[in-house]
């Protein structure tokens, strides 16, 4: 699985919410200034070429289909800032976002919660 560009990532977020839809669907949750039809349209044929989603012919309407879950993209993405960022150590990781003061005490303090009940 290929990383994608920032446009596709921010394509596939909203087909990942609405699950299935057509261009238009895509292009009406976008944000402000929003892209050409032309343009979502030549994401999404390029996300369909990369494996990233199906499609189906309704009359001369596509309708497309994400194959690839969300948390699987995340997974296979994060791993890859992990080892190409923080020497393959997710410790490494956590301390860069404490000292960044990404993290406060509290979510540090969850975080080990959910490894405990692990």
């Amino acid at each position: 699985m290929e990383k994608l560009t920032h446009q596709e990532e921010e394509v596939m977020l909203i087909i990942w919410q609405v699950k299935s839809g057509v261009i238009k669907d895509f292009l009406n949750r976008m944000g402000e200034p929003k892209p050409p039809y032309t343009t979502v349209a030549s994401i999404v044929k390029n996300l369909e070429k990369k494996g990233f989603l199906s499609s189906k012919k309704h009359g001369n309407i596509y309708e497309y289909i994400p194959i690839i879950d969300e948390s699987e993209y995340k997974a296979k993405f994060m791993s890859g800032v992990v080892r190409d960022y923080f020497e393959n150590s997710y410790k490494e990781m956590v301390t860069f976002f404490v000292k960044e003061q990404k993290i406060s005490a509290e979510e540090l303090q969850e975080i080990i919660k959910l490894i405990e009940k692990q």
